[in-house]
């Protein structure tokens, strides 16, 4: 049973993780971090832990370096790769330390080892913060090149036994096409995961999908721009597509 109060509202999930890319916490700049727009996600994470939801989170990098668009310029791919984990530790950082300044005792977990900033990725450890009511930032990935952060929050949604994983996008949903070039675009309530892959959906890579598939793990696609977007999916309000079975 949850821990709520009277005046909050009932959640269908304990346990969920949280997607994120990069440039969400860009803001209006154009590269790296916004400090009121990190400030304003906090507060977004904060209102769903207060409900008593055990939080897990995954940030891309893209708003530093992404490894593919390095690659795409010549660098060497396993290289860019890596210093695209490297900037999703720095992300991951800036993130702890908005929650933690309103409160929210935060463990970012690295799966490269670097002792001094972050904790080494342990499943039972970090599965144990949970249970404590921490939030756990996963950083850096998968700890291998060529596997996307979107690939890495479904494994670790996984190996949490989170109950569905939430991506925040500048969209309150997934579209048949893009909304911002398009005004008959239609959005999904519901779609399936053989759907967003035959059709190129652009929900997540094409690996975090199928992994999500094979382990009936549902995705929830909404606006991380809507304020008070998260809390209010998980008390049952809100526009987003569920992806799914």
């Amino acid at each position: 049973m949850l821990d709520v109060t009277e005046d909050q509202p009932k959640t269908a999930y304990k346990r969920v993780l949280l997607k994120i890319s990069g440039e969400a916490l860009m803001g209006p700049t154009g590269y790296g971090l916004h400090p009121p727009t990190v400030e304003r996600i906090a507060r977004e994470v904060k209102s769903v832990h207060d409900l008593g939801v055990e939080i897990c989170m995954v940030i891309g990098g893209g708003n530093i370096f992404r490894g593919l668009s390095g690659s795409a310029q010549g660098m060497e791919r396993t290289t860019a790769d890596y210093m695209g984990m490297l900037a999703t530790v720095m992300n991951a950082l800036a993130m702890q330390s908005s929650l933690e300044s309103i409160g929210v005792f935060t463990r970012v977990i690295s799966a490269i080892r670097m002792d001094e900033v972050a904790e080494p990725y342990i499943r039972r450890r970090a599965v144990r913060h949970l249970e404590k009511k921490r939030v756990c930032i996963f950083a850096a990935g998968t700890g291998n090149p060529y596997f996307t952060t979107d690939t890495a929050a479904t494994l670790r949604a996984n190996e949490m036994a989170c109950e569905a994983i939430f991506k925040g996008t500048k969209v309150d949903g997934v579209y048949d096409k893009d909304p911002n070039k398009f005004a008959d675009a239609v959005r999904y309530d519901i779609v399936s995961y053989d759907d967003c892959l035959a059709n190129r959906l652009g929900v997540m890579d094409a690996s975090a999908i199928a992994l999500a598939r094979d382990n009936n793990l549902p995705i929830i696609v909404f606006s991380l721009d809507e304020p008070g977007g998260f809390r209010g999916i998980l008390a049952g309000e809100g526009t987003y597509t569920r992806v799914q079975g």
